[in-house]
């Protein structure tokens, strides 16, 4: 399979393109993947590791967008009160929240055992989305010990795309989609930085997606209403304030705009957004700290590589995911072989 941008789907931007055109090319950043497979299971984990590190002892700031809010995530009330993540970020189906949730937990209590007893509870964050419609949701497939594996198998380097992982089972516009990550490296004053977005893409309405180039391929399945999600997380070592990570999170939906999402009333659409810059220590040595943070006359470089990223990692989820039937036997058609059947004029 094939990206969007080997397919010739990306225009020319300003901005250049990561060395792996992914989340991990942010520094410290990892992605790891489980994918399980069994009579009617099609399903799994996507691990997001912010940093190498304890992340419950060195918290990475982060923001919340909550763009519709139909979703069962775990975790995400205390990222928008406190503005840091604690644990690693896991993706699964909507039936798989609370066996990451436990898996988060335990391996926190393993790293910091007096968590829950002498110092405070820990806040595991898990996003995600409802492949029922390949995967029997209802057999509860995904185990702790599945989200564990996801973990362990989390590196950094270029990422595995499409039916894998947490995207095993989902789809996106009437077509098989999926994971899919892009990235830009950001030019500001003489300082290089990077920004990555990985999304779990699961929505969008049959017929409605619109490609850069205009055209809107028709996955030729039954009109349905916009009942999906879609999770995207956000990375970057730019120093960023509270409110500027939120408003950077923001520009997520408009990359979901550009490909013709109008989070529709049963969607979960839900945007995450860290910085790997100046973290937050557990036990602080001291009362007061000081935090680096970009000038708002930049931002607007952010808030463009947010929106292109978006756009660019929803489209190869798409083109790198392969046609897959569904439960109820129609099949959900791959965008690659669609593309191919209508080359561009």
């Amino acid at each position: 399979m094939k990206t969007a941008r080997e397919l010739g789907l990306m225009p020319e931007s300003r901005l250049a393109v990561g060395p792996d055109n992914g989340i991990t090319d942010v520094p410290g950043v990892a992605v790891g993947h489980r994918s399980l497979r069994g009579e009617g299971i099609f399903t799994g984990v996507t691990a997001i590791l912010p940093h190498p590190g304890d992340l419950f002892r060195l918290k990475p700031r982060a923001a919340v967008e909550v763009i519709n809010g139909f979703g069962k995530s775990a975790g995400l009330m205390q990222v928008a009160e406190l503005g840091t993540i604690e644990t690693p970020i896991l993706l699964t189906n909507t039936f798989g929240v609370a066996a990451c949730t436990e898996a988060l937990i335990r391996r926190a209590i393993a790293a910091n055992p007096a968590i829950g007893r002498k110092t405070s509870t820990v806040n595991p964050l898990v996003c995600e989305c409802n492949d029922g419609s390949i995967n029997d949701i209802q057999a509860l497939a995904v185990t702790p010990g599945d989200a564990m594996a996801a973990l362990d198998e989390a590196r950094a380097g270029p990422v595995e795309q499409g039916a894998v992982g947490a995207g095993s089972g989902m789809t996106a516009f009437g077509f098989k989609a999926g994971i899919g990550t892009a990235s830009r490296r950001l030019r500001i004053g003489k300082r290089d930085f990077m920004l990555g977005t990985l999304v779990l893409a699961n929505f969008g309405a049959a017929g409605d997606l619109v490609l850069p180039d205009g055209r809107r391929p028709d996955p030729r399945v039954p009109a349905s209403p916009e009942r999906g999600s879609v999770i995207v997380i956000t990375a970057t070592d730019l120093p960023l304030g509270d409110r500027q990570l939120q408003r950077v999170a923001r520009r997520g939906g408009a990359g979901l705009a550009r490909l013709g999402a109008f989070w529709g009333h049963g969607s979960g659409d839900i945007v995450l957004c860290f910085t790997t810059a100046d973290p937050v220590e557990h036990d602080p040595a001291k009362a007061f700290s000081t935090q680096e943070r970009l000038a708002d006359d930049h931002i607007d470089i952010a808030f463009r590589a947010a929106a292109e990223t978006t756009q660019e990692a929803v489209l190869n989820a798409l083109c790198m995911a392969p046609a897959t039937p569904a439960r109820n036997g129609r099949l959900y058609p791959a965008l690659a072989d669609w593309l191919k059947e209508n080359p561009s004029p």
